[in-house]
């Protein structure tokens, strides 16, 4: 048997699966496809995460796109992050030409070009189903993670929620959780020490400057409602799943609203999702774009809640896909959970270079039929080394693949079709709405409100009692002045005299007869 005929061999027994499996391409050697080693990922593994990485413009988002096309045709809905905007082109047909059809006939399928259900939503301006959450959704824990808070700013946080709970005061938006901390320091500082304690202002001046931290990053549109429902990212157009695409090409320079956003999800993602066991394919897939962007702000509170999640979320059925350019983006703890390795070009210009990309070969499986760090910075675009798991959890053979081309358009949409989109969409209209219902800052302006009215008054009583006890004591004041200076005067003193001296000699007299 030649090299060719055993690594073929070698390819097709490694991706030979019991159940169905999304077909990515075909195994290469020596820079050839070789005829009939495709190769594939069990759709039962999909949910054990995964990883696309590359050098820029080696064909990364492309890889992204052409597993979205796939999912949505066996039926599983999935979710893009689009930061450059590309993704969108999935609601178009594509279009033939030379390459792609010897492309095609080289993995052994013909190329048939389409569109995909898509579904746009946005976080920020963007043209889409708004996705919002509340403050009170977070809870205490996340909120402060994603504050940054230290222990004792995090105790605080839990006791504010705690008393807006115990007084209905819902945390719907950043404004109601800042007029919550301005109220428990200065008209209701008394109520809330009395009942939880003292709180330093120093905590609450901290607190305060994070949250204004995070507004500047567009947070303050992130927090409202009304909420989204995490199950509207699971619909079905027909048989096909539905592509949901988040567009972010307008917060590239604003990390922390992207990682903020993109725990919480996962993290209500996995509290709304039931437990689904070992199922023959997944609920749901993320695939998140530039993921460097979700760890490069985060703090070590956020990533160590992006690590539990990851660890425990497959259990749920979604699986979690990170596409960055170079896999040391993400942290080691998140890479050793990535069942599914895509790996395109790396580039070497210097010795750093070099050093990242034997470390990088050193994440794969060892094969008799690569030099795995030198085919790394020979691969072409369109062609990436492709591990998974099979459905009992083992890796796949490692194969220098060239990938599928997308069914759909390899470009952005137009104005014109986007707007289409959003026109015909079933949920945008519902998500758009804008709710501004009484919570923690309605109701706490209304209290500090009355209280300054309360404290007017009080002002203009005792004004007013001020005013009326000094005119009664004006009054005697000048009576007793009047007397006073009466007194000082020599003659009325002298007649005061003679009057007292005869009246007395009348007495005497009257006495004496």
């Amino acid at each position: 048997m030649s090299n060719k005929e055993a690594f073929a061999q070698h390819i097709i027994e490694g991706n030979t699966f019991k159940r169905d499996s999304l077909l990515l391409g075909v195994a290469m050697l020596d820079g050839e496809p070789v005829e009939g080693a495709q190769v594939k990922i069990p759709l039962k593994t999909l949910n054990r995460h995964g990883l696309i990485a590359g050098a820029t413009g080696t064909g990364k988002t492309k890889t992204l796109q052409v597993m979205a096309e796939r999912l949505s045709l066996k039926g599983i809905p999935c979710l893009l992050m689009d930061l450059k905007g590309d993704l969108s082109g999935l609601a178009q047909p594509g279009e033939n030409n030379d390459h792609i059809v010897w492309r095609q006939g080289a993995i052994g399928e013909e190329y048939e070009p389409g569109a995909m259900p898509i579904e746009l939503l946005s976080i920020s301006g963007e043209p889409g189903a708004r996705m919002r959450a509340t403050v009170s959704e977070f809870g205490p824990v996340l909120f402060s993670k994603i504050l940054d808070l230290n222990d004792t700013q995090s105790g605080v946080m839990a006791v504010v929620f705690k008393y807006c709970d115990d007084n209905n005061m819902p945390l719907v938006d950043l404004k109601d959780v800042k007029q919550t901390l301005k109220y428990v320091m200065e008209d209701g500082k008394k109520e809330f020490t009395s009942e939880y304690g003292f709180i330093s202002p120093a905590s609450i001046g901290a607190i305060s400057r994070k949250i204004v931290e995070i507004e500047q990053q567009g947070a303050d549109t992130f927090f409202g409602e009304r909420s989204f429902e995490v199950k509207d990212l699971c619909r079905k157009a027909g048989d096909r799943g539905m592509i949901s695409i988040l567009r972010l090409t307008d917060i590239q320079d604003r990390p922390k609203l992207f990682s903020t956003f993109m725990l919480s999800l996962l993290a209500e993602v996995y509290n709304t999702f039931p437990e689904q066991g070992d199922k023959d394919e997944p609920e749901l897939c993320i695939f998140i774009d530039e993921a460097h962007l979700v760890f490069k702000e985060a703090s070590d509170a956020l990533l160590e809640q992006i690590e539990a999640i990851i660890k425990l979320i497959r259990s749920k059925g979604v699986g979690v896909y990170f596409c960055t350019q170079d896999p040391t983006d993400i942290p080691d703890a998140v890479l050793g959970q990535l069942g599914l390795k895509v790996q395109h070009a790396l580039r070497a210009f210097t010795a750093k270079d070099r050093k990242a990309i034997k470390k990088t070969a050193e994440n794969y499986p060892v094969s008799d039929f690569y030099n795995t760090d030198e085919t790394l910075t020979s691969l072409g675009i369109g062609e990436a080394f492709i591990t998974a798991l099979n459905e009992k959890g083992i890796p796949t053979p490692l194969a220098a693949t060239l990938l599928c081309a997308p069914k759909t358009r390899m470009d952005v949409l137009t104005k014109t079709e986007i707007k289409d989109i959003v026109n015909s969409s079933d949920i945008i209209r519902y998500y758009n709405e804008e709710i501004d219902k009484e919570s923690a800052y309605e109701i706490l302006t209304e209290k500090m409100k009355k209280a300054a009215e309360k404290a007017k008054e009080e002002e203009v009583r005792e004004e007013e009692e001020r005013k009326s006890g000094g005119s009664s004591r004006r009054s005697s004041k000048k009576e007793k002045s009047f007397v006073e200076e009466m007194s000082k005067n020599t003659m009325v003193r002298q007649l005061g005299r003679t009057i007292v001296r005869e009246i007395t000699r009348g007495l005497l007299g009257i006495l004496k007869k």
